[in-house]
């Protein structure tokens, strides 16, 4: 939705994108703190969290290139560490690890907030632009900061110890586990 109302050129529009954006920002952020705050956390919700804020920053910074606001290739510098960062926690995951946001991951999505609505609202203040623009520089810069933080922290807790699915290479023939282990695995 955001991208179609940012992409449809009006003045109204952009107006209607920078609230439709503030409301996806503030209903994230009021999901997390009232989970925080009930002691309603779920690994569900720690593993698709961050897919929900992927989806609304790529949508924004996607738009926001589209409108000539932000440089493409800052745009996908970010952009490839989202992938990246969600490739590691999905691999981690598997191996029964959850990898959970870290306080440079909830930096970064802060500083991409304010550049994307620096941005949107540089259309309409253009003096707003040159602070976009720095925010947009800081945000890639916390991006890449944060990434290499994911990276020692997936290699540090998902390779601690072997994978609970991935045998351990053997001299000994595999014997057979007991009926009960195999139920509780």
């Amino acid at each position: 939705m955001l991208v179609v109302v940012l992409l449809t050129r009006s003045e109204a529009s952009l107006l209607v994108g920078i609230v439709v954006f503030g409301l996806a920002v503030a209903t994230d952020y009021l999901d997390g703190y009232f989970a925080r705050r009930r002691n309603q956390v779920t690994r569900l919700g720690i593993l698709l969290d961050p897919i929900a804020d992927k989806l609304l920053t790529t949508a924004a910074f996607l738009a926001l290139v589209d409108l000539d606001a932000a440089p493409a290739w800052m745009v996908m510098v970010i952009l490839g560490r989202e992938f990246a960062v969600t490739g590691l926690r999905n691999i981690a995951s598997g191996r029964g690890v959850v990898i959970a946001a870290s306080g440079l991951g909830k930096g970064k999505m802060v500083v991409q907030v304010v550049a994307v609505f620096l941005l949107l609202l540089s259309h309409r203040y253009p003096v707003l632009k040159p602070a976009g623009l720095f925010t947009l520089w800081l945000a890639m810069i916390v991006a890449i900061v944060s990434a290499v933080d994911y990276f020692q922290r997936f290699w540090r807790d998902a390779f601690r110890g072997p994978s609970p699915a991935v045998p351990q290479e053997t001299s000994e023939p595999a014997r057979p586990e007991p009926l009960e282990r195999r139920k509780a695995v």
